[in-house]
């Protein structure tokens, strides 16, 4: 196992957690298992009014590389308070040195080898900007990976960033209706960076995705985002195609496309419009011949 004190197997662990008693212990203790634990683990409480700072706190008495930082927030919970909590937590820490930053969900299971694992393949490609593993949810009893998982793409419940590549970007932008790992992802390969996630790195997602709301309204605000960050209408619509014909997403589907209809009438775009040529230029090249026609305008 490398030296934490090595510099270069460095790391800060960033946390944003909101109400999450139910989850964040088994999350605490994954990280305190990791054969490569961070040099500091900043758990922002976003605001939490259940008993998440109470267990955070036990903990941080008797480990002191994890801290509390206590964050009030707005009555209104929006997707983007979770990138305001990590930047008030990067601003909090100040000018710790570290080689890697991560971002780590409040109700996410980590393997003990998660972070040496991760950072050891950063290290055997200095391109690579953005890397993590693949995660699995709760399906009849038993954990399987989630459909859609794709090796071009790193969950932002688990995202490792090299730092240089994470101040190159300008770290997470605060979109309406989340996103913000996805926009990191397209910044990075737009500045020159290699993103990977590896399906033989799993970790445990807790809480099903979209059962903080309405999974309906998840989903149609998935679609929402994808049209505020520029998503081409064919790539979604073949995109959207594709996971209606995984049983427990067909109506998902649906209201995810209905998303990204309604906000093509109603909503802004979040980016500029170089970052929507870029990432619509990595769309079309995924269509094959049907992408390379429609770059043509034919």
């Amino acid at each position: 196992m490398p030296s934490p004190a090595d510099m270069q197997w460095t790391y800060t662990l960033i946390t944003a957690a909101y109400n999450e008693q139910d989850y964040i212990e088994e999350t605490i203790q994954s990280v305190l298992l990791q054969t490569l634990r961070p040099k500091v683990w900043l758990i922002v409480s976003d605001g939490s009014t259940d008993r998440t700072d109470e267990i955070v706190l036990r903990y941080s008495a008797k480990n002191p590389f994890i801290q509390l930082l206590r964050r009030e927030k707005d009555a209104n919970r929006g997707f983007a308070s979770k990138v305001f909590a990590i930047r008030a937590g990067l601003e909090h820490l100040g000018d710790i040195e570290t080689e890697f930053i991560a971002h780590l969900d409040a109700d996410i299971v980590l393997c003990p080898s998660y972070f040496e694992d991760v950072i050891a393949r950063c290290h055997k490609d200095p391109r690579l900007g953005i890397a993590g593993g693949w995660y699995a949810e709760k399906v009849n009893g038993s954990f399987s990976v989630v459909p859609g998982s794709s090796i071009d793409s790193v969950p932002g419940c688990m995202q490792v960033f090299r730092r240089s590549c994470y101040e190159e970007i300008g770290g997470l932008l605060p979109i309406e209706y989340g996103g913000e790992d996805w926009y990191a992802e397209v910044m990075a390969r737009k500045a020159g960076w290699r993103v990977q996630s590896f399906p033989e790195v799993v970790v445990r997602h807790l809480r099903v995705t979209g059962t903080a709301s309405n999974k309906l309204r998840y989903c149609f605000h998935q679609g929402v985002t994808d049209y505020c960050l520029g998503s081409h209408p064919a790539f979604e619509v073949i995109k959207v195609t594709r996971r209606m014909m995984w049983r427990p997403y067909v109506l998902g589907g649906g209201a995810r496309l209905l998303g990204f209809l309604v906000a093509h009438v109603s909503k802004r775009r979040a980016v500029s419009d170089d970052f929507v040529a870029f990432l619509r230029r990595e769309q079309l090249s995924r269509m094959g011949v049907l992408g390379t026609l429609l770059h043509q305008g034919i």
